[in-house]
């Protein structure tokens, strides 16, 4: 329905205004910490995050979308009571996972950072991470129903809070306490995060009970099938994950290692390392806020589509989906591909960073659309292919990890990054079409707005060398000439046509407060 889809609109609104915010506040805080502790900083940490990943998977165990699917078919069967049981067994769940990751990253610090990472500067700052794997697994949980009971601002709110308390714990750290090398710069980074993390977990706590008690109420009703769906669930997942994970957290520690063989030096290797994973990727998924805060929203939508046995509908999201992430990612592509340089320069000075932004930014289409079919899949009940999917994907990056960086340096990290995107993505649409059976409309959501996306840079870097729109502020510059070429870029999406009349009447009517259900006309259109 017309009512539902304004819904999560407006949600999405939302949580991409809060992400957008962090976003900006975190890259800049990211440029802020670079410059204080370095890029050799940056890389270990980056490598830090690595493991901490692995960790950080086995405390989650996939509850947050266990909660988020077995709420929302509760809520559909009318049984409001029985998500009182599912929250309680939810909680054992995230407490048990939590508490065994964080014990085992703890315990296994010192053979992890000496023999694993050969650095043993990340033995306490691996430490100091276990501390709070637990409460990152209840937060989990918590967000799972605030998902499924359509409460997005409260997730949103958490996230802000948390980015704010990390940011003013380390910045305090990095200024009172200045880091005097490397090992401390990173237990500062890390002490920041923990920090960051106890005063969102007790904000989450609170805004939790407020709600359970609203919502729910004080009846709990208890199913004695719940237990055994939600660990069916969950773990199949969780499962996946770990060796997803795994492979992940493999491959970040070979890869510095395959640097150094290919003749560079533990320093210069972090540095590099840190330039591609602290510096461009931050700028490169920037925008994708709008992604991620929309794909969140389309799991429980699509899920309750399922439930009800709603084809047209799916068919329609699906659609609707892949058109405005294709639309928006070239656009982004575009202004990344044209503006590198000066990007690079004016965030991350002195550094490659704008040299590695130009080199992935063709990635963007690929990687957001892929964002937004892996959220459709994990609706629709699909999630264990999808994982399988990943799973595969980090096989294969492990292999080119150790086939081509030995003898490729940097480049060979690239050249598997693209790998490795491509491959998840078109496996991922592929099986999405199989199973959905949605059209696809090339011309209108690709060689379109590819059109678009080149003829409008192209014009507005015309213009830039004929020594136009000359400004003293350099950022200044580069946001009006970004917004040049946004203004440009719908202007000719409009004229060819790859946004029609029937996009703009849907994208207005949900602003509008008439309901009314989704056409005949609208669902021929996708067709």
């Amino acid at each position: 329905m017309r009512t539902r889809a304004r819904k999560i609109f407006w949600n999405a609104m939302l949580l991409t205004a809060a992400s957008l915010f962090m976003r900006t506040v975190g890259v800049s805080f990211g440029v802020i910490v670079s410059g204080r502790v370095g890029a050799e900083a940056m890389g270990l940490f980056s490598i830090l995050s690595g493991v901490y990943g692995f960790a950080l998977t086995l405390a989650t165990s996939g509850i947050h979308l266990g909660v988020t699917r077995m709420t929302v078919e509760a809520l559909e069967s009318g049984n409001r009571a029985r998500v009182g049981g599912i929250l309680r067994r939810a909680t054992v769940y995230a407490i048990f996972f939590g508490s065994l990751a964080s014990v085992l990253l703890f315990s296994f610090a010192e053979p992890l950072g000496r023999v694993c990472l050969k650095d043993a500067r990340t033995v306490l700052p691996l430490r100091l991470l276990a501390i709070t794997l637990p409460l990152i697994a209840l937060s989990s949980a918590w967000g799972g129903y605030f998902s499924a009971m359509r409460r997005p601002w409260k997730n949103a709110a958490v996230q802000v809070f948390e980015q704010a308390v990390k940011i003013a714990a380390t910045m305090y750290l990095l200024v009172f306490h200045f880091a005097k090398d490397v090992e401390s710069a990173c237990c500062i980074l890390v002490i920041g995060g923990a920090v960051a993390e106890i005063f969102s977990f007790l904000l989450e706590w609170i805004l939790y009970r407020i709600d359970k008690r609203r919502a729910l109420g004080k009846e709990i009703f208890h199913r004695s099938g719940d237990t055994k769906k939600l660990l069916s669930i969950t773990l199949p997942i969780a499962v996946a994950a770990y060796i997803r994970s795994g492979l992940i957290t493999l491959q970040h520690i070979l890869i510095p290692d395959g640097l150094r063989k290919s003749g560079t030096s533990h320093a210069a290797a972090l540095v590099a390392y840190g330039s591609i994973q602290s510096m461009a990727l931050p700028v490169i998924l920037y925008p994708a806020a709008l992604m991620y805060s929309f794909s969140g929203l389309l799991v429980p939508e699509l899920a309750e589509a399922e439930v009800h046995d709603r084809r047209r509908h799916i068919h329609y999201m699906i659609s609707r989906v892949w058109s405005l992430s294709l639309l928006f990612s070239f656009g982004v592509a575009g202004v990344l591909i044209c503006f590198s340089q000066e990007l690079g320069a004016a965030l991350y000075p002195n550094t490659a960073a704008g040299y590695y932004i130009r080199i992935l930014a063709p990635l963007i289409p690929i990687m957001y659309l892929d964002t937004a079919t892996d959220a459709m899949m994990k609706g629709l009940g699909e999630q264990l292919y999808s994982m399988k999917i990943n799973i595969a994907d980090a096989a294969i990056s492990l292999l080119l990890v150790i086939l081509l960086i030995p003898h490729f340096g940097i480049w060979g990290y690239i050249i598997t990054i693209y790998v490795s995107e491509l491959f998840n993505t078109v496996c991922s649409i592929t099986h999405l079409l199989v199973i959905s059976g949605t059209p696809v409309r090339l011309c209108k959501w690709i060689y379109k707005p590819l059109f678009c996306i080149v003829a409008a840079t192209a014009l507005v870097r015309f213009v830039l060398e004929r020594g136009a729109w000359q400004i003293a502020s350099v950022a200044l510059s580069i946001i009006l000439h970004i917004i040049a070429v946004v203004l440009v870029y719908v202007i000719l999406l409009r004229l060819t046509r790859a946004v029609e009349k029937d996009d703009v009447a849907w994208v207005k009517g949900l602003f509008t407060l008439k309901n009314r259900k989704i056409s005949s006309k609208d669902l021929k259109t996708e067709s």
